[in-house]
């Protein structure tokens, strides 16, 4: 019984036939060929991909924000946005509806300009107030002025569709402003008051606030052609309410113990 059972182990191979069985391995120089001839693959793809990009991009290229931008940047482009975006806003009778001043953060009670270096906007019930450091550098202010007394303005019945007007062209000056101009995240504009009155009313845009909206080309936001008062439309008066209605402050001057003036800022009752 012995004799059935065979022990592998005690097989012996001839040398000649144990080496002609072991696979044969490529030569070491061989494999590194083989591996920057990969390399240099996939370099050739992705510089080919790169290429045919670029063709792409340059064939269709993203269409532009908007059809106009000011040049050079700081309070200059400010300005000159003021000047492209006031002659657009029309009263009934042709009469364009106010005229825009842009400026650094600074108030004129007399014949003197003091700079603003602080705006304090309070709070509402549940929140604190916020004190902001403001400066040439990261804020700009609009002032709305018509021609009547105050910077009212002089023809016309004021209404909620010329108030609403006011402010469809505050948000266009500050997404041109958000857009164009470095550094700046704070629109504060000067709302012009009703004949009789004194100026009250400011509103108030943070860079955030409007984020969705600079994603998108201007066209998409606002028509080109701009309404006249009864005459905007209901999408845009949708989103004239939602991006500006509630950032409408009134407004008053105050001191801090140092001599810095504070534009102070507060929410209008509910």
């Amino acid at each position: 019984m012995a004799s059935d059972v065979i022990d592998e182990g005690a097989i012996s191979v001839p040398a000649q036939q144990s080496a002609a069985a072991a696979p044969k391995r490529p030569p070491l120089y061989r494999r590194r060929f083989v591996f920057v001839y990969v390399l240099l693959g996939a370099a050739l793809a992705a510089a080919l991909a790169g290429i045919v990009l670029a063709l792409e991009s340059t064939i269709h290229p993203s269409p532009a924000w908007s059809a106009w931008r000011p040049s050079g940047g700081g309070l200059g482009a400010t300005r000159q946005i003021a000047d492209q975006v006031a002659p657009k806003y029309r009263l009934p009778g042709g009469n364009q509806l106010v005229d825009v001043i842009a400026k650094a953060p600074s108030v004129s009670p007399g014949s003197q300009t003091i700079p603003v270096h602080y705006l304090a906007v309070r709070g509402t019930k549940g929140s604190g107030d916020q004190i902001l450091d403001v400066s040439s550098s990261n804020s700009v202010m609009f002032s709305l002025c018509g021609l009547g007394p105050s910077c009212s303005i002089a023809t016309g019945k004021a209404s909620i569709a010329r108030g609403r007007l006011v402010r469809r062209e505050i948000l266009e000056l500050a997404l041109y402003t958000f857009k164009y101009v470095g550094g700046i995240k704070n629109v504060i504009a000067f709302m012009p008051p009703r004949r009789g009155a004194q100026p009250q009313y400011v509103v108030y845009l943070r860079k955030d606030d409007l984020a969705p909206q600079l994603q998108l080309p201007l066209a998409q936001t606002l028509t080109p052609k701009t309404p006249l008062p009864n005459a905007i439309t209901a999408r845009e008066v949708r989103l004239v309410d939602a991006t500006t209605e509630s950032r409408v402050f009134s407004f008053s001057l105050s001191q801090a113990q140092q001599g810095d003036a504070i534009l102070v800022l507060a929410p209008l009752p509910a």
